[in-house]
C-alpha cells in the first residue's frame, strides 16, 4: 500500500491548514493526532510492566495517532456514520491495517461510513484504554474527527449518525469503557468483538438490553474468550433476549442479519477471526450500503 511507502506528517485534528491525504486501494487515508486520543495518559507516564517486561512510555504510550479512512464510495449525508476500530496486544495502526487488510475489508463492505482507528498501547501487552476510559472523552474524540472532516471539506455536516465499535483481543476493555461512559452510548448501534470477550461482560449486556445494541461476538477455542461467550449466551437466554449461536468458521451475511445478537464459535486461531469477519459484519450492519 502507498500509505506504508510514504512518511505521513502527523498533524492535529483541530488544525486549519489542509491535511495530507494518501490515496490507497479503495479510498483516501490520513493520519492525524488528537488531544482526545487514548495516549499519552498519566497512568502510563512511567510505562507499564507485564510478565517482567517493561514497556516504556516513549516507545509504547506516547503516540496520539488517529487513522481516518474515507472509502471511494462514501456519499455525504445529513449525519456521518463512523466505524471505530481498536487493536489488541502487541499491535499498532500500521501493523493491524496491513495484517488484517482492514481498509480493504471496509471498502469491500460498501458501508457508507468513515473508518477511524485510534492508536492504543503501541506494541505492548496491555489492554488499558487510556483517556478513552474517562467520561465523555470518546464523545470529544468523535467531535474532533467530525470537525476535522468538515474543515477538510470531506463532509458537509458536524453531526454524527450511528457509530459502530469493533476490536480485537484486548480491545474489549476500551470498547466496554466507551459503552459505559463514552458520552454517546445511545448512538452506538453495533459492536463487533473478534476473540475479545475477556471481561467487562456486564457493560456489554447493559448496552444490549437498554439500547437494543447489536453484537457480533467471534470466539476461538484457545483464545481465552470461550467461557465468557458461553456464559453470555446463557444470560441472554435467561433474560429472554433473542440471540443465535453459530458453530462454524464461515458465515453468510444473511445469517448475521437474521438475529441482532450473534455468537460465532470457530475453530480458528486468535488472529484469524478478523478477516473476513470484519467485512461480513459490516455488510450485515444497519448502515447504508453503496455500490
Amino acid at each position: 500500500m502507498v500509505f506504508f511507502l510514504v512518511t505521513l506528517m502527523m498533524t492535529s485534528l483541530s488544525m486549519c491548514k489542509s491535511a495530507e491525504w494518501t490515496a490507497v486501494s479503495g479510498g483516501l487515508l490520513t493520519i492525524q493526532t488528537s488531544s482526545n486520543s487514548p495516549f499519552p495518559h498519566p497512568d502510563r507516564a512511567h510505562g507499564h510492566d507485564y510478565n517482567d517486561i517493561h514497556f516504556s512510555f516513549e516507545e509504547h504510550y506516547n503516540d496520539s495517532s488517529v487513522a481516518i479512512f474515507i472509502p471511494d464510495h462514501f456519499a455525504q449525508t445529513e449525519a456521518v456514520n463512523l466505524v471505530f476500530y481498536f487493536h489488541g496486544w502487541g499491535n499498532n495502526i500500521q501493523k493491524s491495517i496491513e495484517k488484517f487488510e482492514l481498509l480493504q475489508q471496509f471498502s469491500d463492505s460498501k458501508t457508507n461510513a468513515v473508518f477511524v482507528f485510534p492508536q492504543g498501547p503501541k506494541n505492548a501487552s496491555d489492554s488499558f484504554g487510556g483517556r478513552l476510559e474517562e467520561p465523555q472523552i470518546f464523545k470529544a474524540l468523535v467531535e474532533d474527527v467530525l470537525v476535522f472532516l468538515h474543515q477538510e471539506k470531506k463532509t458537509k455536516t458536524l453531526e454524527h449518525g450511528k457509530i459502530i465499535l469493533a476490536g480485537h483481543s484486548g480491545a474489549y476493555r476500551v470498547i466496554s469503557s466507551i459503552l459505559n461512559r463514552g458520552g454517546v452510548t445511545e448512538n452506538v448501534s453495533e459492536v463487533y468483538l473478534f476473540d475479545a470477550l475477556y471481561g467487562q461482560v456486564e457493560n456489554y449486556t447493559h448496552w444490549m438490553d437498554k439500547y437494543e445494541g447489536r453484537l457480533i461476538n467471534v470466539t476461538t477455542p484457545n483464545g481465552g474468550t470461550m467461557r465468557n461467550s458461553v456464559d453470555l449466551m446463557d444470560d441472554l437466554d435467561d433474560w429472554g433476549l433473542p440471540n443465535q449461536r453459530i458453530e462454524k468458521d464461515t458465515v453468510s451475511v444473511e445469517e448475521l442479519k437474521s438475529v441482532g445478537i450473534t455468537s460465532i464459535f470457530t475453530t480458528l486461531g486468535h488472529s484469524e477471526v478478523i478477516n473476513p469477519f470484519f467485512k461480513f459484519s459490516l455488510m450485515s450492519s444497519g448502515l447504508q450500503k453503496l455500490d
